[in-house]
């Protein structure tokens, strides 16, 4: 079987012994629509927020998105086979910055997990994964300090991100944003930062 991604030039690629080979490669808004649309559609995926959007928008909104220069989605391959969806953003470009002091080599990163099969067991995914994510955005993107702000209520996401090392920062409250190409509701956040110091030792 052909792998419909081989064509997409990686941004990153590693290999991590004992889980597989991960590459990023850019996202595609109009290919990718009806993959996308099926993970943000899932209950699991809620405080990604775009439950009930149809493909069409979730194909408008990564379209819009690709026209910044701020803002950057990837998906994230393991073994030739979709597993995340990635987005980098600049904090200051974003409601986030309104929210903590940002740092000049600061970057901003939102991860929506590829679901798993039925019955099917990962241990060490989300882990493999993170550790790529971060050796792209702070060694790839020569970046200094990563910022994520999982909604609260996602104790999920919070205690995965504390796992990998983060360090837990404010509550915040992200304002609404309502402009013609995207609409985000306001959002209590749980604010964490890894430095590269603390992720690679320098």
């Amino acid at each position: 079987m052909s792998d419909p991604y081989a064509s997409r030039p990686s941004v990153h690629e590693q290999e991590i012994e004992g889980f597989g080979t991960v590459r990023v490669v850019p996202l595609d808004a109009a290919a990718d629509a009806p993959l996308l649309h099926r993970w943000v559609s899932e209950e699991r995926a809620a405080f990604w927020g775009m439950n009930g959007l149809t493909e069409e928008r979730v194909a408008e909104i990564y379209a819009h998105l690709d026209t910044l220069d701020t803002h950057h989605a990837h998906l994230v391959l393991k073994d030739g086979a979709p597993a995340a969806l990635l987005q980098t953003y600049e904090p200051g470009a974003d409601r986030v910055g309104e929210c903590y002091p940002v740092e000049p080599g600061d970057i901003g990163v939102h991860l929506l997990l590829a679901p798993a099969g039925p019955g099917e067991a990962r241990p060490g995914w989300t882990a493999g994964l993170l550790t790529v994510v971060t050796a792209y955005v702070l060694l790839g993107l020569d970046r200094e300090r990563v910022v994520v702000d999982p909604d609260v209520a996602n104790e999920k996401a919070v205690a995965r991100f504390l796992r990998q090392g983060f360090t837990a920062g404010p509550e915040v409250v992200l304002p609404e944003v309502d402009l013609p190409d995207v609409y985000l509701p306001e959002k209590k956040a749980r604010l964490a930062f890894l430095t590269r110091e603390v992720a690679f030792g320098g």
